[in-house]
């Protein structure tokens, strides 16, 4: 495993359509950002997909994503070059990746690897905080603002801000953590007992 400090970390969200009773969801945005310690933030990528499903109200009433975004958007699967080419290799970031992972199964065998969830590192690193999600997260520390500058005319629940949102706050945690010389193993495995401790009393 490489040091941190020698990683590029590649973050991916996705806003979905929202799952109907008895229906599996579709993602309707994806978002992509890199970042690593040595050339810091760059090389972002944002596009609406294609869905056969409808967007429940539910769901737009989130990420504000309705059928007009979506008439000529491309598929996942066509967006699949784009994707490895900047997923491969690196070290992938999300928050909270179950989603993240469970839609990019429409690739089977596709061996993006190592997985970071910055949720599990924030559990990790502030286990007293109250609030975990990745909004709260940002603005306890600050890194809002950061986040705006970098993603400008956006806000929270479009895919590219989140994912820059989660690179963001990964960055904070490494400076004030002083993880650069660490292995990334370190953080794809962070100790959260600290955590799980504070939840049980």
């Amino acid at each position: 495993m490489p040091l941190v400090r020698d990683c590029r970390f590649t973050a991916i969200d996705f806003e979905s359509a929202g799952a109907a009773r008895g229906m599996t969801d579709s993602p309707v945005q994806i978002g992509l950002a890199c970042w690593s310690m040595e050339n810091g933030h760059g090389d972002s990528f944002v596009s609406y997909l294609h869905t056969d499903q409808p967007v429940l109200w539910s769901a737009r009433k989130v990420h504000g994503i309705g059928p007009e975004q979506l008439a000529d958007a491309p598929s996942l699967l066509s967006l699949w070059p784009e994707l490895k080419r900047r997923m491969a290799g690196a070290a992938v970031v999300a928050h909270g990746k179950g989603t993240e992972k469970r839609f990019l199964r429409a690739f089977p065998g596709h061996g993006f690897r190592p997985w970071i969830d910055t949720l599990l590192v924030a559990r990790a690193a502030w286990p007293d905080l109250a609030d975990h999600s990745l909004g709260a997260l940002c603005v306890a520390h600050g890194l809002d603002e950061k986040v705006r500058s970098l993603v400008e005319g956006k806000s929270w629940h479009d895919a590219l801000f989140d994912a820059v949102a989660s690179l963001v706050l990964l960055e904070h945690v490494v400076a004030t953590h002083s993880l650069g010389e660490y292995p990334v193993e370190s953080l794809m495995q962070p100790d959260t007992s600290a955590w799980h401790q504070l939840k049980r009393s």
